[in-house]
């Protein structure tokens, strides 16, 4: 999991740049919306929506915006609109596996868009279920190290029902099941453990080395595809050491 965490924190703060423009909360709201619209507005009978939610509120959305978007998908459907869920797997330097996931109201754009991104980066994209079998669906919170020391931290982990807590750089990633992920985040932040971000993550079982040179590629590539309108998350199963991460983000 080494870069994992920092690799979110980054990628975190980029999105409180994002959000100036507007895009990180249509995206945030999108997701709310179709979380709503498929397992209604109630987040404690909707997990989806419960995560979705708890993302939104990891990237200072407005509690209104968040209940507009709640409301907008629970609606009757009139004024809303039809968002698909498409994935998409495929492949990046050295191998390394990648997966995109997108709502779209346009699956022959967002195709169209995505393999376009690939071609330009020299990636190839896959079959569906090609690397797929390389993750699992986790909830990750993650924690900033100078917070608390490890045996408070795991304890209030622990008591909040989280599966794992482990240190990784500057950083603590809490791991939850996928369907307690706004459980374990509220009971932290009702704990008074600061909350960095929280959300719904494809974990790698196995991840590929990376020198500076590959990480560029890569993360040239994931930056492409977040940066697509259509495109919600982008996970991949790189390992890229801490300094490397730093001096490559920067």
């Amino acid at each position: 999991m080494s870069g994992h965490s920092k690799w979110s924190t980054i990628k975190h703060k980029k999105g409180a740049e994002d959000k100036k423009r507007g895009k990180l909360f249509t995206k945030l709201s999108r997701a709310i919306i179709v979380a709503a619209k498929e397992g209604g507005a109630d987040p404690a009978a909707n997990a989806s929506l419960a995560a979705a939610i708890a993302k939104a509120r990891s990237y200072s959305m407005p509690k209104d915006n968040i209940e507009r978007a709640v409301q907008r998908g629970a609606g009757s459907g009139e004024g809303t609109d039809a968002y698909d869920a498409i994935t998409y797997e495929g492949y990046g330097p050295e191998g390394v596996a990648i997966i995109v996931e997108a709502l779209t109201d346009n699956r022959n754009r967002t195709a169209a868009d995505v393999r376009a991104i690939f071609s330009k980066h020299n990636a190839s994209l896959g079959t569906p279920g090609s690397v797929a079998w390389q993750f699992e669906r986790k909830g990750v919170v993650l924690v900033s190290s100078d917070q608390l020391d490890e045996d408070e931290m795991v304890l209030r982990a622990a008591d909040a029902g989280a599966e794992d807590a482990q240190l990784d750089g500057d950083v603590w990633q809490v791991t939850t099941d996928a369907g307690d992920l706004a459980v374990v985040r509220d009971a932290l932040e009702a704990s008074g453990v600061p909350i960095s971000s929280a959300e719904l993550t494809l974990v790698p079982k196995n991840t590929v080395a990376l020198d500076e040179d590959a990480a560029r590629k890569l993360l040239r590539l994931i930056d492409a595809l977040e940066d697509n309108d259509d495109v919600q998350d982008v996970y991949a199963n790189f390992d890229i050491p801490d300094a490397v991460l730093e001096a490559v983000a920067g």
